[in-house]
Order: structure tokens, then C-alpha cells, then sequence
């Protein structure tokens, strides 16, 4: 077996995945993977090692490596490195194809060097966000992740497309086309002949063992070091009723703990499974009279599993529930793979057909469209396909780790003592896989639960005293420190770009510097400009007294705020539709700001639009008012970056 170094960075499971199907598939073309998370480097030392080295590695928040690459990449980093430390390969595209066209790659390597010694080549998956982590050296993959959105087409029904009358024998026959579903095919993929992945080889055994009066151990679920356990003293609702979206404010009472944090800082926050799709799944897979049970997680004897370890995210000795609540990603979007474990265990045949199709080579763009896309989750298959009985193993073997939820801090320690501020849009969106069910966010969905017995209403926010309740307590964790801070230096201007929840980080910032203003009456204090925007003026424009406070005592310089749904009357130019288009409109003052002042520009909210958006606005005002092509531009605002004056929190 022809040997070479497989190292995974991953912060939610999918790296991992990846790597392990890379070591399952590697003794069939005949290699042996020596598998290692990319932090043990007590298991490998790159400076001696002479095999091929892969590497799969994903990003984290804004394109950051994951925390257990942290280390490796600042060690890369080092300028006294030699240059050819870490080769350059060629570019793919997506992950399967780069799988399939590895094999080939190992083969040509130890063809073309064999007998030849003190060889290293590095072959390294980053996603494409990662390129500011990693050196340029290295390969990028793209490796698109699940993302919870609505697909209007996985749910349509039959179409009848033609009625025939059969005169012969007076009968009538009808001719159904059905579209393609997450349940249904058509042809050619239903017709062809399929490339399944193999089986991955099961390899935990689980016993559940009755109680007995046992005290139930509640293990730390989030494995983070520390926990805090807080009370919530304040909730708000910051929009109004027929707001499209609903906004909260969670107040979170620190001052018990040694909690800390700066404006611009965010944290964690652990959350349980919605408790009817726990019960859901109990149900389903008829142990819903078992749910107190320990869980007894052993590996199996017998397994075929290179490398097999007990799921570092399964406490010992917790019941079923508590598994199923605090521990499991049951939410997750199943990979391939899981499909084709859940196969193995459909009765039905046409059932165990779609799920052999959804994970093979050939249905590709079903698995996408019907899987991936449409966000569908383990409960939704097992909805769709009632055959399916997997065993609970099954599930420990393939749901990733429950991550906590991070959320920005939205105040200043120095403004509000011993207190925590937060904000969030409640997520609510339609899942029809196979049913229309209306679901809620995890973790907004939860906290909007939580707090129902203490919110403020609308414009209610000072009547902290209006409901007597029983304050619940949440548990958060400090996330890694991170630069989206206010300058060192109190009188560089700043610009900051934050429309609706994405206004957090900079209340925060707003109230910090009043206080230093207050502190210090006669320091300098650079321009500050607030770019907001929300749909309608009065529905949710968050934080509208506290920003008008702010402007007349003047802590924000300027305040633009665009309002994306409500018309304009009787103006000759209305007011900005989008943030991006306020930034256009003061481009001149943006420009100088950055270029002239050495200022910084904060980015907060919606990656996937806005802060892409906002990045082509910044191109242009700099090629405009510089008189540069775009390109040039481009590098200008790169450089920002990498000087860290030009920062993004967005999700």
C-alpha cells in the first residue's frame, strides 16, 4: 500500500467528511491514508515528511480558518519559510471531481518518483473564502455548503400532461408525467444505470440502558472552555407587528460572571433542538418510550472503520433526549454518504432506488436541487421516505456536532455595566420537501420561545418593570478574539455599513464612544458615519431613538438610512433605496475618508447580497473618484484589507 498524509481542518464536520471519505475510498485504488486532524501535529511533522501530503480544509466566519488550523496557518506564514515549502499545484473547481481525479494524481507521483527520495508534494482543498488564510501556494477547492433557503419546486405535484379515450375497449387511460422531486425521478436518471459510493462502514455499536433512578449526567454539550450560565433581564421586541421580519433585543445580566467583552466582540450562544422535532424523530424511529434511557456508545468490533472514534460530541451516560436536544445537528443537510447508509436501511424498493439515485454520480443536480438547496434535513427524509428505518448508530454516525450559534455583541460594557446586549431577526421559512411545514430558526426560534413570558412590545423598551416573570437563563460561550474592533486611535474616522440586524456591533460602538467622550471633553474624535437601511420607516428602523440621540449629541457625525420598500412622494430624488446606493450617493466623502484620512469601513450583516454589494459600491467610488480602472481599485480595497481598515462581519 503506497502511503501518503491526509490532514483535515474543520470546524462544522464538512472538511472531515470529506477527508474520511478520501481515506475509505483510497484502498480501493490501492494507497493507504494516514488520516490526522491538521492540530495533532505530534502525529506528523511536515518538515520530514517525504509522501504526498492532501490537505482539506475549511473556512469559518469571514473566510478565517477554522480554529484547529489557527496554528498551522500562522506557522505557514512564516516569512523565513523557504518558497517552495508548500508547492503549487493546479486549480479544480468542485470537490467530487477533484476526488476522482486524485487517484490518477497519486498515481502519476509515485510512478514519476519512484526511486527517488526527499519528495513533497501538497495537494490542499481550501474553500474559496480561505485564500486570505492560506498561502497563495496553495490549491483551492471550492466546497459549497447546504444552505437553509425555500425551493419552490421540490413540493409541485403531478402534472397530468394527456388523456387518451381507448375506444377499443371503451376505457380510458390516463398518461401521468410527474415532475422530478426529492422522492421522484425521471428520465434519463431514472432510467440509467447508477455509480453509487460505497457503503461507509458502520462502526458504533449503541446500547440505551434504563435509568434506574440514576441521576442524568448533563455533560458540557458544547465542549468549550468556559460556559457561562446567565440570566436574560430584558427582552424587546424592536419592530412592529406587521414588520415583515420581527426583531429582538435580549439584555443578558453578566455582572455575576467574569464575562468580557468590547464592542465589536461576539459569542456564543448554545442552543437546543426545536423540542417537536426531537419528539418527532423519537417517534419515528419508535423509541419515543425510551427517551430517558442512557446512551451507551461502544465501537464496533467487528468494523471495517480505518481509525474509528467515539464521536467526541457524545457525552457519557446522557439520556436519548438530552442527545437528540443538545447534541445532534439534526437540522443538517445529510451528505452522500448518509443517503446511502439510509439506503441500506429502506424496505421498500423504489424508495431505496431514489435514495441510491440521490447519492449517485449520475444524480448529481437531483441532490442538489432536492437536498442541498432546498435544505433538507434527516426528519424531512424520513417524512419522505416511510420505509426507512435507520438504526440510532446510524444517526451518531453521520449528524455532525450541534454548534452554538454566534451573535454579535449589540452594547458597550462601559454604557451598560454587567450587561450583554444582543439582536436578532426571528428566522422563519417554509420547508416542502414533501410537506409544507413552517419551521423556525434553531436557535431564534428557541430564544423567541424563551423570552415570550418577559417581551416588551413594541415601543415599549423603557418600561423595563412592565412584566414580572421568572427571568430564564442561557448559556454563551467568548468567541475567538477577533479584529472588527473601533480603532486604537480615537480620531480616525470611521464609515460604518450595517442595515437591520446588521446595526448591532455598532450600536456598540456608538455607546462606547460616548462614554469616552464623556471621559475625555477635550480629546479629538474622528468622523463617524452610520449607513443604514431597513424596508419601511416605520416598521423596523431598529434603534431610531438611540441613533437620533447619538446625532444630536454629536457621537455620529452622519447618519444616512435608506429605506428599500417605502416610495418616495413629491421628491425630485428620493430617499436611497439601499445602503449601497447611499454609499454612491456620498462617494466623494467615502473616498476621502479611506484614502485621504486613513480612515476604517465596517461591513455588518448579509453576506450573500449586501456585503457584496457593498464591496462592488467601494470599487467603484474608489475607481471614480481616484480616476483608476477598476482593477486597480479592487487591489486598493484589497490592501485595505490586509491593513485591517477594511473589516466584515457577515453571516
Amino acid at each position: 500500500m503506497r502511503r501518503f498524509l491526509l490532514l483535515y481542518a474543520t470546524q462544522r464536520g464538512q472538511a472531515k467528511a470529506i477527508a474520511e471519505e478520501i481515506s475509505e475510498k483510497a484502498v480501493t485504488y490501492g494507497f493507504s491514508a494516514d488520516l490526522h486532524c491538521i492540530s495533532e501535529s505530534d502525529k506528523y511533522d511536515l518538515k520530514t515528511e517525504t509522501a504526498p501530503l492532501v490537505m482539506v480544509v475549511s473556512t469559518t466566519g469571514n473566510g478565517d480558518p477554522p480554529d484547529t488550523a489557527r496554528k498551522f496557518v500562522k506557522a505557514i506564514k512564516d516569512k523565513t519559510l523557504p518558497p517552495d515549502f508548500l508547492a503549487h499545484l493546479r486549480l479544480e473547481l468542485v470537490v467530487e471531481p477533484w476526488i476522482n481525479g486524485l487517484w490518477a494524481a497519486l498515481e502519476k507521483h509515485f510512478l514519476s518518483n519512484r526511486g527517488r527520495e526527499d519528495t513533497s508534494e501538497t495537494l490542499t482543498m481550501a474553500s474559496h473564502a480561505s485564500r486570505d488564510a492560506v498561502t497563495p501556494e496553495l490549491l483551492h477547492v471550492e466546497s459549497q455548503v447546504g444552505l437553509l433557503k425555500l425551493d419552490d419546486s421540490g413540493g409541485k405535484a403531478a402534472k397530468v400532461l394527456e388523456q387518451n379515450a381507448v375506444n377499443s375497449n371503451q376505457s380510458s387511460t390516463l398518461i401521468v408525467d410527474f415532475e422530478a422531486s426529492l422522492t421522484h425521478s425521471v428520465p434519463p436518471l431514472s432510467q440509467a444505470s447508477l455509480n453509487i459510493p460505497s457503503l461507509p462502514p458502520e462502526y458504533l455499536e449503541v446500547h440505551l440502558e434504563e435509568a434506574l433512578g440514576q441521576e442524568e449526567s448533563h455533560a458540557s454539550v458544547s465542549l468549550v472552555d468556559p460556559v457561562f450560565h446567565v440570566p436574560v433581564s430584558k427582552a424587546v421586541q424592536l419592530t412592529t407587528n406587521d414588520a415583515i421580519k420581527t426583531t429582538l433585543l435580549i439584555e443578558l445580566d453578566i455582572s455575576k460572571t467574569d464575562f468580557s467583552y468590547q464592542p465589536g466582540d461576539a459569542f456564543n450562544v448554545i442552543c437546543p433542538n426545536s423540542d417537536s422535532e426531537v419528539q418527532f424523530l423519537l417517534q419515528r424511529l419508535q423509541l419515543a418510550d425510551r427517551r430517558e434511557h442512557h446512551v451507551a456508545v461502544t465501537i464496533k468490533a467487528d468494523t471495517r472503520k480505518k481509525g474509528a472514534a467515539l464521536p467526541q460530541h457524545v457525552p457519557e451516560r446522557c439520556s436519548l433526549q438530552f442527545l437528540l436536544t443538545w447534541c445532534l445537528e439534526i437540522r443538517a443537510v445529510p451528505k452522500k454518504a448518509f443517503l446511502r447508509a439510509l439506503a441500506d436501511h429502506t424496505g421498500d424498493s423504489a424508495e431505496r432506488r431514489r435514495l441510491q439515485e440521490l447519492c449517485s454520480r449520475q444524480g448529481a443536480a437531483d441532490y442538489t436541487r432536492f437536498v442541498r438547496e432546498a435544505g433538507a434535513c434527516l426528519s424531512d427524509l424520513l417524512r419522505a421516505f416511510p420505509s426507512c428505518q435507520p438504526p440510532l448508530g446510524l444517526l451518531l454516525e453521520h449528524l455532525p456536532k450541534l454548534q452554538p450559534r454566534p451573535y454579535s455583541c449589540a452594547s458597550s460594557s462601559l454604557f451598560h455595566p454587567g450587561k450583554l446586549h444582543f439582536i436578532f431577526n426571528i428566522v422563519e421559512f417554509l420547508s416542502n420537501t414533501t410537506e409544507v411545514i413552517l419551521r423556525r430558526g434553531v436557535c431564534t426560534g428557541w430564544l423567541a420561545t424563551l423570552v415570550e413570558s418577559i417581551l416588551q412590545p413594541y415601543m415599549c423598551a423603557n418600561h423595563v418593570d412592565g412584566k414580572k416573570a421568572l427571568a430564564p437563563k442561557i448559556s454563551i460561550s467568548p468567541r475567538t478574539t477577533n479584529s472588527f474592533h473601533l480603532p486604537n486611535d480615537p480620531s480616525v474616522p470611521i464609515i460604518m455599513v450595517g442595515p437591520g440586524a446588521g446595526v448591532a456591533p455598532f450600536i456598540g460602538f456608538l455607546q462606547h464612544r460616548e462614554k469616552l467622550q464623556e471621559q475625555y471633553p477635550g480629546g479629538h474624535f474622528g468622523a463617524t458615519w452610520l449607513f443604514f437601511g431597513c424596508r419601511h420607516k416605520e416598521r423596523d428602523y431598529l434603534f431610531r431613538d438611540e441613533l437620533r440621540h447619538f446625532l444630536k449629541c454629536g457621537v455620529l457625525t452622519h447618519l444616512e438610512v435608506s429605506f428599500s420598500r417605502d416610495v418616495a412622494v413629491g421628491e425630485e430624488e428620493g430617499p436611497a433605496k439601499y445602503v449601497q446606493d447611499s454609499l454612491q450617493r456620498h462617494s466623494k466623502q467615502v473616498a476621502g475618508v479611506l484614502l485621504r484620512d486613513s480612515g476604517y469601513v465596517y461591513v455588518c450583516g448579509d453576506a450573500k447580497n449586501m456585503a457584496k454589494d457593498v464591496h462592488d459600491a467601494l470599487v467603484e467610488i474608489i475607481s471614480r473618484e481616484t480616476g483608476v480602472e477598476k482593477l486597480e481599485a479592487m487591489k486598493t480595497l484589497a490592501t485595505l484589507k490586509e491593513e485591517k481598515r477594511y473589516l466584515q462581519d457577515i453571516w
